[in-house]
């Protein structure tokens, strides 16, 4: 049986998000400067909820209004793609720094692997299994180097940003079942408004902070907002619908190489050698995870992907701002 590949619009459509997406470590750190993690979110989110929103009422055509069930999904994987994840990256980016968040980002296909094989039953093969491991010790060494040059803080923020890795392997696995039916427009207005509103919450514990923010900030906010949330989350969601889950994590493995690239040269900072190793072996277990193998005599084995779309042989394809 002829292998089948991923549509190619749909891979382009997650490389542009990952494009966005890795930008996004860089700016927040600069925007941290000014605003706290948890409001830079509920203004990012809120913003994008309300630009959405008039999307939404202007359009035409509009896609029927999703049932209770799928509703509460879409609002479930909204709060924690958006609220639970961003509060730990915001976080861990403002303990840690953004470069260390672009190299662990490139863990996290593979969490989505594993998320895969927990809640779907999806087979992994030996060498995922190695690339899961390999990629795990890359994390080790990277959070390792945390720990050494940045004390506590810097650990602590590393071990937030891989944590947000479980919570957006989560967000895939879920949305992939919640927007069944749905347009990429109405699956990103859902989940952002549940998240805006998670985030709303969660920054009245920095009320007493609040401040207007200078221009600078104000302006990379609003390229938070309108690149980062909307454009990106429309883009994901739209390869996300045609893709397999773990298929278009996989392609997030852009998001490391431009993020410490945009940690470089908008923030400034310096890359070690602990953490150039940790990042090669992070990527080397991810490309590994990534191998598909013919079964024994020269057989293919299919599988089917979150979608119920026939992917690549032996199992599912590989394993995010």
């Amino acid at each position: 049986m002829r292998e089948r590949w991923p549509d190619p619009r749909a891979v382009l459509a997650v490389a542009v998000a990952a494009l966005l997406w890795s930008s996004s470590y860089a700016v927040t750190k600069r925007v941290l400067d000014d605003v706290g993690p948890l409001t830079i979110g509920a203004v990012r989110f809120t913003l994008a909820a309300l630009l959405l929103g008039v999307v939404m009422w202007l359009r035409r055509n509009r896609p029927a209004r999703p049932d209770v069930r799928q509703r509460r999904r879409l609002y479930l994987s909204g709060l924690l793609g958006i609220t639970v994840y961003f509060v730990l990256e915001n976080v861990g980016v403002d303990l840690s720094t953004a470069s260390d968040a672009s190299l662990i980002v490139a863990t996290y296909p593979l969490m989505t692997m594993l998320w895969e094989r927990v809640a779907l039953g999806t087979r992994m093969s030996p060498l995922r299994v190695a690339g899961v491991l390999l990629a795990t010790f890359g994390a080790f060494l990277v959070v390792r180097n945390g720990a050494e040059v940045g004390g506590g803080s810097r650990w602590a923020g590393d071990l937030l940003l891989l944590l947000g890795g479980v919570a957006w392997a989560g967000y895939n696995v879920l949305g992939k079942r919640a927007n069944e039916g749905q347009d990429a427009l109405g699956v990103t207005y859902h989940q952002t408004v549940a998240g805006a509103a998670g985030f709303l919450v969660a920054s009245l514990w920095e009320v007493g902070e609040w401040r207007m923010p200078g221009a600078v900030s104000g302006t990379l906010l609003a390229y938070l907002a309108v690149a980062c949330s909307v454009g990106a989350f429309l883009l994901y969601n739209h390869g996300l619908r045609r893709l397999p889950s773990s298929v278009a994590v996989n392609v997030l493995n852009l998001v490391p190489v431009f993020g410490v690239l945009g940690a470089v040269l908008i923030n400034g900072e310096s890359i070690r050698l602990a953490q150039a190793v940790g990042g090669a072996v992070i990527i080397a277990g991810v490309v590994v995870g990534m191998v598909e193998r013919p079964v024994a005599g020269g057989r293919e084995a299919t599988a089917k992907g979150a979608s119920g779309a026939v992917t690549a042989p032996t199992g599912r394809g590989g394993a995010a701002a």
